[in-house]
């Protein structure tokens, strides 16, 4: 049984118990993000296009309205991209999508078709071809958090800052990020970075020098930077 709390209609005139509080972007490792798609079934179709719709937000960086607007031909899998065409502020772009990525994505195309969902509801839409709700997507993450034993707080917009945040520690040039976030201007997106992602004075202090007597030998900062990416344990050498 569906809780009321997402039938249509139930919040109007009640206000949020989170409202007017803000919380700090908490970034995943990509094992974490993994561990969120690999606890979707990979044989239910619920679970292919919960695998997909994740694997977007988390590859793609798009926010949770823009994810759920899209409609199957805003997908070019030749291309390898993502066409959003009501961004934030009405503003059309396109967004490149992995080959790995693609795979997942179009796994949920073939689900739909062979599901007999019409080629003209929303990509990522119920099984009866009704768009999905915000409030499913926002429920759905924490509780795969809970089932893996994540204990960030895990939503939607934190997939996107997931996204910035591997694309600046890769060195992905801002431009190309301000473009695949979709941002108006250069200035807004340095201010994201600045927020999750300070990697110049992540790297400058990796990179400094500094043993105690007995300790084992130090790891170096690559070999620091990729482990936090994947969140895994460094090995020493």
């Amino acid at each position: 049984m569906s809780s009321p709390a997402t039938e249509i209609g139930y919040h109007k005139g009640r206000n949020a118990p989170n409202k007017g509080q803000t919380y700090p972007a908490e970034v995943l490792t990509e094992n974490e993000v993994k561990s969120l798609i690999q606890c979707c079934s990979n044989r239910a179709p619920t679970g292919i296009r919960n695998r997909a719709l994740i694997t977007v937000l988390y590859r793609g960086g798009l926010r949770l309205s823009e994810a759920l607007a899209l409609k199957p031909k805003d997908l070019d899998p030749d291309a390898g991209t993502i066409t959003v065409l009501h961004g934030k502020g009405d503003r059309r772009r396109t967004v490149g999508l992995d080959p790995g990525a693609v795979a997942i994505v179009m796994r949920w195309v073939d689900k739909r078709h062979q599901l007999g969902i019409d080629g003209r509801a929303t990509l990522f839409s119920t099984l009866q071809g009704q768009p999905l709700k915000p409030s499913y997507v926002r429920t759905l993450l924490p509780r795969l958090a809970t089932k893996v034993g994540i204990d960030k707080r895990v939503h939607p917009h934190g997939l996107r800052h997931t996204h910035a945040y591997e694309l600046m520690m890769e060195g992905v040039p801002v431009p190309i990020i301000q473009q695949q976030l979709g941002h108006a201007s250069l200035a807004t997106t340095d201010r994201y970075l600045r927020h999750i992602a300070p990697r110049d004075v992540v790297l400058t202090m990796q990179a400094r020098e500094w043993t105690v007597s007995g300790a084992e030998p130090p790891v170096p900062v690559d070999r620091l930077v990729e482990a936090h990416r994947v969140g895994a344990t460094p090995n020493h050498p």
